[in-house]
């Protein structure tokens, strides 16, 4: 707060002290009193007035500047009523607990949203665990039956599991901190084990997958890694030409390594590609072919920050896109 701030917020009652004391010096000069006994009176009003004023805002500052440390010092903001020291007027202390007491109000009711997002993020998880076991007999099943049969099948099966592994990854995106084990592993690896979980996908869209240069090393989480690579697979799939081909390369830099998902597929307007990230965000193209919930680009986003690995998108109309993730070849992740 500035002296202005409060100059400001005290104007009328120092307007009305301005006005009293004008009419106290007019009383007392038509009362007789020698005009240098006014004028006197008058300095050690407004000394005292200035003084008074003066502690009063040095006062104020130093309790706001408290508050804000106090509130800076916590993780959990809500918590700021709680830490609060009492007032020092019996005003203050009654303002003070009414505040406390509205925050008790909401840290309730946050304690009750967390409980029941954590009971939901619970349920969610145990579906998809249990709903693979049917899906796994389906793939069983299929291979009973005749060809074309197997194939549409499939194709299906292949879809409702990729669903199901985002809505898994969803759930446990909101605190996957929990779930990281930062390695060593080989680029190679990482993408051999996205392309052989969306296998199927891929044949059946007849999309042609070539890899140059992955023989690289970096750090980094080898679930949470194949399940980007896997969306970004999976995008390729949806949106891709009439010859599909995605190539995945990597090159070495100073201390990273940059690892390039490029397809020749519909590629993205210009103008959507600043909100390709976003969440529930899907553009025309997913607007046209239907289907599209705007979910895999932003868990690649969060789950990237979390990583430390930058992750950049390029893209032409009719030309093809081009995601680049750009990985750390020590072990230096600071949030980790």
């Amino acid at each position: 707060m500035t002296f202005s701030e409060f100059f400001s917020d005290r104007l009328r009652y120092i307007i009305f002290q301005a006005v009293f004391v004008m009419i106290s010096a007019l009383f007392l000069l038509l009362t007789g009193t020698q005009t240098g006994i006014v004028l006197l009176l008058f300095l050690i009003w407004l000394l005292l007035f200035l003084l008074i004023q003066t502690m009063d805002f040095l006062r104020c500052r130093a309790k706001l500047l408290e508050l804000a440390s106090i509130l800076d010092g916590l993780d959990k903001k809500y918590l700021f009523t709680e830490c609060i020291p009492k007032g020092r007027t019996i005003y203050e202390r009654k303002f003070t607990e009414l505040f406390r007491q509205a925050g008790m109000s909401m840290i309730g009711a946050v304690s009750d949203a967390e409980a029941a997002k954590r009971e939901y993020r619970e349920y969610v998880e145990s579906f998809v665990h249990e709903i693979k076991t049917p899906i796994t007999a389906a793939n069983l099943i299929c291979r009973m039956t005749d060809a074309d049969t197997r194939r549409k099948l499939m194709q299906e099966l292949s879809q409702i599991e990729a669903q199901i592994e985002r809505v898994l990854f969803y759930a446990r995106a909101e605190h996957p901190e929990k779930d990281f084990l930062i390695s060593q592993h080989s680029l190679s690896e990482l993408v051999a084990q996205a392309i052989s979980q969306h296998r199927t996908l891929l044949i059946q869209s007849n999309v042609r997958v070539e890899t140059k240069d992955l023989e690289q090393m970096v750090f980094t989480d080898s679930k949470w890694t194949v399940f980007m690579l896997g969306q970004l697979l999976q995008n390729a799939a949806r949106y891709r030409s009439t010859h599909p081909v995605i190539c995945i390369s990597a090159r070495q830099l100073k201390g990273q390594v940059e690892l390039t998902v490029k397809d020749n597929g519909i590629g993205i307007p210009s103008h959507e590609l600043s909100r390709v990230f976003e969440r529930g965000f899907t553009g025309s193209n997913g607007r046209a072919l239907g289907g599209s919930t705007g979910i895999g680009l932003y868990l690649c986003r969060k789950i990237s920050s979390l990583l430390e690995i930058n992750l950049q998108i390029n893209s032409t109309e009719d030309v093809g896109t081009s995601l680049t993730l750009t990985f750390w070849t020590r072990e230096n992740l600071t949030k980790m």
